[in-house]
């Protein structure tokens, strides 16, 4: 028993030890304070409306942003956003990793990149997740 029991500690605490992660990158010259109008392409795969999300918490943070399925934008903007999501089982469905992309407008680079992956014992809603690398993009 006592054995069992040691072993069920070592367990939680492996379980517990996993940790949420969030990255983010700019290129040497990018200014994303400059930026002021979005578009965010959706995922084909994505039938879960990631891409309005996005979108929605832009708007909310003094962006003018829309979405859609083509993969450029009706009008100019200042940037493109692309975005993969990554989703688990554990019991019911979730986000465990979420990569957005801030593209140039014009030329298509890369302004700009974040990644949160938070594992099931850390789980966020998918608005949490865009918040968060959002949040570690435009800090």
């Amino acid at each position: 028993m006592n054995r069992l029991l040691r072993l069920g500690i070592a367990l939680a605490t492996l379980m517990l030890s996993a940790c949420a992660t969030n990255n983010a990158s700019r290129a040497p010259d990018a200014n994303l304070t400059k930026l002021k109008t979005f578009y965010v392409v959706r995922v084909p795969a994505d039938e879960r409306g990631i891409e309005k999300l996005i979108a929605a918490r832009l708007n909310s943070m003094g962006y003018q942003s829309t979405s859609g399925d083509a993969p450029t934008p009706a009008a100019p903007v200042d940037a493109v956003v692309t975005y993969q999501d990554r989703w688990m089982w554990d019991i019911t469905m979730y986000m465990i990793k979420l990569d957005i992309q801030i593209h140039d407008g014009t030329s298509g680079a890369i302004l700009a990149k974040g990644e949160v992956m938070r594992p099931s014992l850390q789980r966020k809603s998918p608005e949490g997740m865009v918040e968060e690398t959002l949040g570690v993009i435009f800090k």
